[in-house]
């Protein structure tokens, strides 16, 4: 029999909060102990008694990305739509229409929607970054990037991207998701162990600046993270959540990328417990008769993404492990939604479904 001991920590003024401390103390202990057999139903029900969970249904988020094809024609007007449906927070991807931090704050505000993440992150060094991330701050950001001003590749292609491409600066790869629901997957080149440590060492340095504005640094994935390394047995994903500091790097779990690889994610969540705090939530067709002997980026060929609650991931038992994962914030991706002919009503399937979901 494990026993663990439960150090109360004054309440007065300046001591931490009792419930933090109970928490980290039991993660730790349990940490030490080696115990992925200790993680599973009974560790959710302390860290409930500790932190009860949010009422979920109250937050449902959706990543911008899946109505951008509307977006550029109409920013407010579908952000309003998107209000309606039911969401309350939204995470961006293509930038802030051009707006100030307090015009956008504003424009939240009218519609009751929060913006705790963001995938249009903050970018350079020094009081050019400090002044991003104080905008981040009026907005309500928690959790964002801090970009380079370039890729692996040294800089945005010259290249001009076909209609709807999107090009992601953390990789150097250009690709179009509203007619290839394999985007970002069988893409991603391979990687050194090197590069990936370094690039945990990059991600803590930034954690140490977004820290002085009240915000965590995330890593988010597709299915490459969890490729073998070209020089190591370890994956990516591996070398990430081992090398970064959890008090200044979370993980965006993307749900639907993960399965697609063969990631089983309610297993991550007992082996890596809270470190989990960001979720993206897609659904997949193909899970169910993939060639389970393909690696993780051959998996996407056999994929198709379809709306939230009509494809194959079940999230009733992910979401009865939101508090072992450490959930804060979640938010609803359909990456090629435009294929369907209308992105704004696969938003309204998905939120439909997920409210069920969660009911």
């Amino acid at each position: 029999m494990v026993e663990f001991t439960w150090e109360r920590k004054s309440t007065s003024m300046g001591a931490r909060n009792p419930k933090v401390s109970l928490r980290r103390n039991f993660l730790k202990q349990a940490a030490a102990l080696g115990g992925a057999s200790l993680f599973g139903s009974g560790l959710s029900e302390v860290l409930a008694q500790v932190s009860p969970a949010p009422v979920w249904k109250n937050q449902i988020g959706l990543e911008l990305y899946t109505v951008r094809d509307l977006m550029m024609t109409d920013f407010e007007g579908v952000l309003a739509k998107v209000a309606q449906m039911g969401y309350r927070e939204v995470e961006p991807a293509s930038g802030y229409n051009n707006m100030s931090p307090k015009t956008f704050r504003a424009m939240l505000d009218r519609y009751s929607l929060r913006m705790p993440s963001t995938h249009s992150g903050a970018r350079g060094t020094g009081a050019e970054l400090e002044k991003q991330l104080e905008g981040f701050q009026i907005m309500g950001i928690k959790y964002t990037e801090i970009l380079s001003d370039s890729g692996p590749t040294g800089r945005v292609p010259d290249r001009k991207l076909a209609p709807g491409a999107y090009y992601n600066p953390g990789t150097g790869i250009t690709r179009n998701s509203f007619t290839e629901t394999e985007a970002f997957g069988p893409y991603q080149p391979p990687v050194t162990i090197e590069s990936v440590r370094q690039r945990a060492a990059q991600l803590n340095a930034n954690g140490k600046i977004a820290r002085k504005f009240g915000m965590k640094i995330f890593i988010h994935n597709h299915t490459g993270e969890f490729e073998k390394l070209s020089d190591s047995d370890r994956t990516t994903y591996d070398v990430l959540l081992s090398e970064t500091d959890p008090d200044l790097v979370t993980m965006q779990l993307d749900i639907g990328w993960a399965a697609i690889a063969g990631m089983d994610v309610i297993d991550m969540f007992r082996k890596n417990p809270g470190r989990y705090e960001l979720w993206h939530l897609k659904d997949v067709v193909g899970l169910k008769t993939v060639n389970r002997s393909l690696s993780p980026n051959a998996r996407v060929s056999s994929m198709a993404f379809v709306p939230l609650g009509a494809g194959q991931l079940d999230y009733k038992p992910i979401f009865a492990n939101a508090t072992l994962a450490g959930l804060k914030h979640f938010c609803v991706e359909q990456d090629d939604a435009a294929s369907w002919g209308d992105s704004l009503a696969a938003a309204r399937v998905s939120c439909q479904n997920l409210l069920r979901i969660l009911s």
